[in-house]
């Protein structure tokens, strides 16, 4: 469409994460219909987090871009480097060639995962040997090669990009004849997995082994606070997990619409990647999930809590009222290390807050792996 359309020389800059080599594509396209026209294309990606968006537009970390290394690549590179120097010092925009910059993103975001991951397989260590992972993560964080961001055990990670981009990784690695590099990205996503795995078996062992027919409240659906995206959210996996042995869930999410969680439940892994033309209009809505706009009504008569998003009001919520409420024993799995675990036993709760030694009663009852 560019190309029909254009009558002068143009800078096409790609935006969006890609697998690597597609601004080559673009151009050979270009290239092919250009009737006498120039086209330079530069990779630009994308840095922005959800929830901090506008404030990662204009206080960027660093901006890449990246484009070819001739007279006429590093001229489409500096007028681009021109429009972000309005409001980007200079010394943050970073040029590169194509790939670098293509690679690079896909390269971050396999980091960021990586790290939760690490520290997601330290709290089942941290669990079997009764260290408390929140400790370990500080005194591991304090160490300023490593730093304390995204040190925090979790149910897992979710988002429309890591698992995508760590696969995209992947394959490139395998296109390339790197099998070994291409599993070692792969055990990010496996840990990840058993990581959802090992919360719901934990929960369902704990609660006699079944949670046929218990009613569990499930507080936060969102990948993550101050956002209302599901894409690969852990939830999903955990409801899920939760459904396959007949438990009735009572959904509470500050932002996320009955609708959408109907949708997620019912759609098959990775369905959402789809053009909405092509996902299901009417979600077939699930028979044991009710979904509700408030986390005391969620808890009700619940027989145990599970804490999956790590909204704020999560830690401010009267826990006695909702111990007073449930079913006893009441418990409490905190995906998200939020709570205060003392105070909760101390109200007469079972906690289960990941990677933090176990409460006397799961001692006794071993997660099945």
């Amino acid at each position: 469409m560019i190309a029909d359309v254009s009558k002068s020389s143009k800078i096409v800059v790609e935006k969006s994460t890609v697998p690597v080599k597609t601004a080559e594509a673009i151009e050979k396209i270009l290239t092919h219909n250009s009737r006498g026209i120039k086209y330079q294309i530069l990779s630009n990606p994308e840095f922005l987090a959800e929830g901090t968006a506008i404030q990662d537009l204009f206080k960027p970390e660093r901006v890449l871009i990246g484009g070819r290394e001739t007279p006429d690549g590093q001229k489409a590179i500096q007028a681009l480097k021109d429009v972000y120097a309005q409001w980007v010092p200079e010394d943050r925009i970073i040029s590169t060639n194509l790939w670098s910059a293509e690679l690079s993103k896909l390269a971050a975001n396999a980091f960021l995962a990586q790290r939760i991951s690490s520290v997601n397989a330290m709290s089942a260590l941290c669990e079997a040997t009764g260290a408390d992972v929140s400790q370990v993560s500080h005194a591991v964080g304090m160490d300023t090669r490593i730093g304390p961001k995204f040190l925090n055990a979790s149910v897992g990670f979710g988002g429309s990009c890591f698992q995508k981009d760590i696969l995209n990784l992947v394959y490139i690695c395998e296109c390339n004849g790197l099998p070994q590099v291409a599993n070692y990205w792969k055990q990010v996503i496996k840990i990840n997995d058993y990581q959802k795995n090992r919360f719901v078996n934990r929960l369902v062992s704990s609660m006699f082994n079944t949670v046929s027919g218990k009613k569990i409240a499930i507080l936060g659906f969102a990948f993550k606070k101050d956002t209302g995206d599901t894409r690969e959210t852990p939830a999903i996996d955990v409801c899920k997990g939760l459904l396959g042995d007949k438990a009735c869930l009572s959904i509470y999410d500050p932002q996320v619409t009955e609708d959408q969680i109907q949708r997620d439940l019912s759609m098959n892994k990775f369905n959402w990647d789809h053009p909405i033309h092509l996902q299901p209009i009417s979600p077939s809505s699930v028979k044991q999930v009710s979904v509700v706009w408030d986390a005391y009504e969620a808890t009700m008569d619940a027989h145990g809590v599970c804490i999956l998003t790590e909204w704020d009001e999560f830690k401010t919520l009267d826990y006695q009222r909702i111990f007073d409420n449930m079913q006893k024993p009441a418990f409490v799995f905190d995906g998200r290390n939020i709570v205060n675990v003392d105070k909760l036993r101390e109200i007469g709760f079972i906690v289960y807050s990941m990677g933090k030694p176990l409460d006397p009663w799961l001692k006794d009852m071993p997660a099945v792996a």
